[in-house]
C-alpha cells in the first residue's frame, strides 16, 4: 500500500468512498489472488525415481 502507484490511487478512492483499512486490505488481497491465480502454474519434474540400469 505504500509503493505501488496503482494501489495507493485504490486505497485513496476507498478511503474517500469511507471504506476502512481493513476492508481495503480485504480487497487487494482477493485481488492478488485473483492475479495469482489466473497464471498456471509451472510444470516441474516428476519426483518419482528413474529405474536403475545395471
Amino acid at each position: 500500500m505504500n509503493y505501488d502507484q496503482r494501489t495507493r490511487e485504490y486505497v485513496a478512492r476507498q478511503t474517500a468512498e469511507g471504506m476502512a483499512k481493513k476492508d481495503i486490505v480485504r480487497c487487494l488481497k482477493r485481488f492478488v489472488a485473483r492475479e495469482i491465480y489466473k497464471h498456471p502454474p509451472h510444470k516441474t519434474r516428476s519426483t518419482t525415481p528413474l529405474p536403475q540400469t545395471t
